[in-house]
């Protein structure tokens, strides 16, 4: 790939990394969850389609911050007015009930086998009852994941357990 790549919040990880490599660094310092890149698996199924605006919605930094850091380091020039990122919900939702959860996944596995979880997520989601809740475990935060399931109308809540492990819960009425 053309170390020219134009680095804009729409780059995918791995267009970045494979472009400058030498970015790798920065990128992980910035995000630091992103050291888990160095693991070939991930790095050839999350890094694949995680946006650099999805990136700098998991290290809860402003886009703009990590795209023109990002665009120096690569001589080019800041970029102003960078729409902000999406925002992920946080907080309990009126929603969720432990009663309600009639399906779920551990990501981490699929990934451990180099498999991404996004397909099965969507069939799941597609396939579960309105007024169910689907819960996915997940080492890192997935926003692509979770902005594809938004796209389909889904409802979110993230629950960070600690630096390695997050639960989604997806909710359709």
């Amino acid at each position: 790939m053309s170390s020219r790549l134009v680095i804009t919040p729409k780059t995918k990880v791995l267009q970045l990394i494979e472009a400058y490599p030498e970015l790798e660094e920065v990128l992980v310092s910035y995000v630091p969850e992103f050291r888990k890149l160095r693991n070939p698996v991930l790095r050839n199924t999350v890094a694949r389609v995680a946006t650099l605006q999805q990136a700098a919605s998991i290290a809860n930094i402003k886009v703009e911050d990590l795209i023109n850091r990002l665009r120096r380091e690569a001589g080019q020039e800041d970029i102003a007015g960078i729409a902000p990122e999406t925002e992920y919900n946080t907080k309990k939702p009126g929603w969720f009930s432990d009663e309600l959860i009639a399906g779920g996944l551990d990501a981490g596995i699929m990934l451990e086998a180099g498999e991404h979880p996004v397909s099965q997520v969507i069939a799941d989601l597609n396939a579960m009852p309105p007024g169910k809740i689907y819960e996915l475990k997940a080492p890192f935060l997935p926003a692509p994941l979770i902005d594809k399931a938004s796209s389909l109308g889904a409802a979110h809540w993230v629950k960070k357990v600690d630096e390695d492990k997050y639960i989604i819960y997806f909710y359709k009425d």
